[in-house]
């Protein structure tokens, strides 16, 4: 994966800035096992969140975040149960790990000599969750499904470390950080219709719950008080940022040609309608509604052996943010513009 966000301050006193060069490489592993006509297994590890941001450390919202890194992996184990010909039923469970790395500028305006420390923020988290899903195929032309997966809450532990803090390092010894982030319920439901024996078409619509996401507490060790010509108050404290994110909403469709016997085209398209408001618009994780054409094929080795590659453009809506940070009453407001590129290898194997 390959992103590409540019910002544009509203006030036109900047010039347009744009994020580091950065490549994530989410992996995935999936793996299936029919124990006879009606029972089956699978497990998958795979990453379904994992996202970030990274600006030059000098730029004009360094304050408000520099680095921000959120990776999670899953590990879902599945069963499922053919009741008949026409319908199947599946659960799974899943253990999720994550981990996040934040970093932004710490200014502290005293006169005459103005501080412009650092904070870091690394830790991990652990949750679990569930899932389950339901296929209908009332003939062989045309199929019905529909999945759940729960709303997970991570729980988040690591280490807060400023630095730069010129005479003021003893006002921030830093310490143990925590924080909760939630990964929204998802629902998913689609159908797929088989034209004829080579081309199927297949379209679905999704739901994701991050209306579940109000607030983001990162929680710190209280600091010693500060001194009276800085309010006297301690520096170092928890922080508390409103979210309150609006559900997404997501449609795809798309249709898969197999245009010989070893090979299979595909193609689709996604229309993206983002959950969160411009208002919480921040360059942490800018984010606006998209669309993401696509197109891909599958060849088959031989008989055990499968290759396929896909290539998707994330092409995101122009969007102005009205954002206002955390304990400000200034708006940091401006234009983002963002694109994705992301390209997909994978290689299936049946023993």
């Amino acid at each position: 994966m390959l992103p590409s966000t540019k910002f544009k301050h509203s006030s036109g006193a900047f010039p347009e800035i744009e994020q580091e060069d950065q490549m994530y490489t989410p992996p995935n592993l999936y793996g299936t096992y029919t124990i006879d006509t009606k029972w089956a297994v699978g497990i998958g590890v795979f990453t379904p969140y994992g996202l970030g941001s990274e600006w030059k450390n000098d730029w004009i919202g360094s304050a408000i975040a520099v680095k921000t890194e959120v990776q999670t992996f899953y590990i879902n184990p599945t069963v499922s149960y053919k009741i008949s010909d026409q319908l199947s039923v599946g659960v799974g469970f899943s253990y999720i790990y994550g981990s996040v790395d934040l970093s932004k500028r710490v200014p502290i305006p005293i006169p005459g000599a103005p501080i412009n420390g650092t904070l870091k923020l690394d830790g991990t988290g652990t949750g679990y969750g569930f899932n389950a899903g339901i296929l209908y195929k009332p003939s062989e032309k045309i199929s019905f499904g529909a999945s759940y997966r729960s709303l997970t809450k991570l729980d988040f532990s690591g280490d807060a470390v400023f630095s730069d803090m010129g005479s003021l390092q003893g006002l921030f010894p830093g310490g143990s950080g925590k924080a909760t982030l939630p990964m929204p319920a998802n629902i998913f439901v689609g159908a797929a219709y088989k034209i004829s024996d080579n081309l199927t078409v297949e379209a679905d619509i999704q739901f994701v719950g991050w209306s579940s996401y109000k607030e983001l507490v990162i929680g710190l060790p209280t600091g010693p008080a500060a001194p009276a010509q800085l309010g006297g108050q301690p520096l170092q404290k928890s922080q508390t940022q409103v979210k309150n994110w609006d559900d997404g909403y997501l449609g795809r469709v798309g249709a898969e040609y197999q245009c010989c016997q070893n090979l299979t085209l595909r193609a689709g398209v996604i229309y993206d309608i983002t959950g969160q408001p411009a208002s919480k618009m921040e360059p942490m994780l800018p984010d606006a509604d998209r669309i993401d054409p696509s197109l891909g094929l599958g060849y088959k080795l031989n008989d055990n052996l499968g290759v396929d590659v896909a290539y998707m453009i994330v092409l995101f809506s122009e969007r102005t943010s009205s954002f206002v940070p955390t304990g400000s009453t200034t708006p940091f407001g401006g234009t983002y513009n963002s694109t994705a590129h992301l390209f997909s290898l994978d290689i299936s194997y049946k023993f």
